[in-house]
């Protein structure tokens, strides 16, 4: 398949996606793989497993777009596996395809009510599969994209509260399922009320808009995410950052902010715009509700105003 296939979808696969699309062929036979290998590896990043645990643990480290799957494996089956797949909020939106030899009514039947989005029998048409393919990998990302939309922030571009409430619920599942450290900061700009008194609404905008960027910027891992949580209030989630780490992120956000340098002369911490940080660890292999992080990181960021604003106070939550 020549790469310029892939434009003649609609705005381009591409173009939608920012990157190659990230593939996963599931089947026990490396015959099968290969071929399907073969199809695709020009146009999209083919990730390859024989055996559905293998598959599984490849979705929730890799998160492809797609995933073509075979129904007759060893220990879980294809149907199992997609099962799954649809059960896990972390993994649900990847689109499945079955691609088997079994081929009566029943078992296509059986693979969409699991939640496949489509089903090729075996020996298939390389032309039809492309075809198939590549209308699935735009669908799911047209919808990733105005998924993305509803997750935004009018104002400064970051993720909104409602983006934040749900990745946080999928972090925390994810953290006590993997036994790692997941930290949660909140971040509040100090003395924004006399900023704006002083300054103007639309000048108090800017300002947030400035704080957030430099908030974005300063995070460099693709996992972690930032969020406007309300006001003038952000939160950034970390998974697998544990209390000296995250309170190393937050120093250099809190640094971040300070040097833009945006005047605040009415500020008690100093002549320019700085920020509070409150952190809350949530340690490996403990339960908690996200509601008990957040209060933790409330409760932090509290301190870190108590003692003076314009710094980071943290705390790992009790085992």
């Amino acid at each position: 398949m020549q790469a310029s296939s892939w434009s003649a979808t609609p705005q381009g696969l591409l173009q939608l996606l920012g990157r190659r699309p990230r593939l996963l062929v599931v089947d026990d036979q490396p015959v099968n793989i290969q071929a399907l290998h073969q199809l695709f590896a020009s146009d999209c990043q083919v990730l390859m497993a024989t055996h559905g645990a293998q598959a599984l643990a490849l979705c929730r480290d890799k998160l492809p777009d797609l995933v073509l799957l075979d129904v007759q494996m060893p220990g879980m089956d294809g149907y199992e596996l997609c099962a799954q797949l649809k059960n896990d909020p972390l993994l649900s939106r990847i689109a499945v395809i079955f691609v088997t030899a079994r081929d009566q009514a029943e078992d296509e039947t059986r693979a969409l009510e699991t939640g496949a989005a489509d089903f090729i029998t075996k020996p298939f048409n390389p032309a039809i599969v492309r075809a198939r393919v590549r209308a699935q990998l735009t669908l799911k990302l047209q919808a990733d994209l105005l998924r993305e939309m509803a997750f935004i922030d009018g104002l400064t571009g970051m993720h909104n509260r409602r983006h934040f409430d749900e990745r946080l619920d999928v972090e925390l599942q994810r953290a006590l399922r993997t036994r790692t450290p997941l930290a949660l900061l909140m971040a509040d700009v100090d003395f924004f009320k006399r900023y704006n008194d002083a300054y103007g609404h639309l000048a108090g905008d800017d300002c947030l808009r400035r704080v957030a960027r430099a908030l974005k910027s300063s995070l460099r891992r693709p996992g972690d995410v930032l969020a406007r949580y309300g006001g003038e209030e952000f939160a950034c989630i970390l998974p697998e950052t544990d209390l000296p780490g995250a309170l190393g992120v937050a120093q250099k956000l809190e640094a971040a902010v300070r040097a833009l340098h945006m005047p605040h002369q009415h500020s008690d911490v100093g002549p320019i715009v700085t920020i509070s940080l409150g952190v809350a660890v949530l340690p490996p292999g403990v339960p908690a509700e996200a509601s008990t992080l957040t209060g933790l990181a409330d409760d932090q960021l509290y301190c870190a105003k108590a003692r003076g604003r314009g710094q980071a106070q943290g705390q790992e939550l009790p085992g």
